[in-house]
């Protein structure tokens, strides 16, 4: 253990200290007399509490010894901030604390930057909700949030989506052992079948066309030419590219 900060790679997990409830009661109370080997023995004796909430994690592409070093700290935290006159498990304390030190880190080390004012006002908004939900013990509304913070409703919409992390669109939605099926099939639009096909139709149609036909509507409509400039520049009339514009165009559209 160093600082803030409890190292364990190459250790065998399965051989940390395991406490019991008198043991971790016993050691609270020599910890707030200022005993620092009985906080050392605490904090070792709660490491497998630690893995467990980094279990919860998994998955996210984050190093797990990084996740596990931040429970440390939220590990800590718990300790030095616990009341051991409450009536309350320590671990019941303690892992609300060790995950939430863990969503600040993924949050502070998002690849999506969120501006710093947007982020206070998401952690604003996140406590004003718990006070409500405290008060009224019910969910409380995004409108009431604001109106607790004193500020408009779009902006709390908007510093809490922020601090949401992102998915992927690969992520699995449900498996039946066999087909799984991903948030990607679930995204789309309500033009998704017509668009698909429409392009398809129309690459089709426009592989049916003439050379002739496909170098004037190339010069009309991609490069914006007029029909007397077309003319000028394929050699003919431009009655002709009229002609053969307007018989290309019906074979699309047919």
């Amino acid at each position: 253990m160093y600082g803030n900060k409890v190292f364990i790679c190459g250790v065998d997990t399965s051989k940390l200290l395991l406490l019991s409830e008198e043991e971790k009661e016993q050691l609270l109370k020599r910890t707030k007399l200022g005993d620092k080997n009985a906080r050392d023995k605490l904090i070792n004796g709660n490491l497998r509490l630690v893995l467990s909430v980094v279990q919860r994690f998994s998955g996210r592409g984050e190093n797990p010894d990084d996740l596990f070093q931040v429970g440390c700290i939220g590990l800590m935290k718990s300790i030095d901030n616990f009341d051991v006159n409450q009536n309350v498990k320590f671990s019941t304390y303690a892992v609300p604390m060790i995950i939430g030190e863990i969503r600040r880190y993924l949050r502070d080390n998002n690849s999506i930057r969120v501006s710093r004012s947007i982020k206070d006002t998401a952690y604003r908004a996140m406590q004003a909700k718990e006070k409500l939900m405290n008060k009224s013990q019910k969910e409380p509304t995004v409108q009431e949030i604001a109106d607790e913070l004193g500020i408009a409703r779009e902006d709390v919409v908007v510093a809490l989506e922020s601090i949401v992390d992102p998915v992927s669109l690969y992520d699995p939605v449900y498996s039946d052992g066999t087909d799984t099926v991903y948030i990607l099939d679930q995204v789309g639009d309500n033009n998704d079948d017509l668009n698909w096909l429409g392009e398809l139709a129309l690459k089709d149609s426009i592989k049916k066309l003439s050379q002739r036909e496909k170098n004037i509507l190339t010069l009309r409509f991609m490069q914006g030419k007029t029909q007397m400039e077309v003319s000028e520049e394929i050699g003919i009339s431009q009655a002709q590219v009229s002609r053969l514009e307007k018989c290309a165009l019906k074979k699309i559209r047919n």
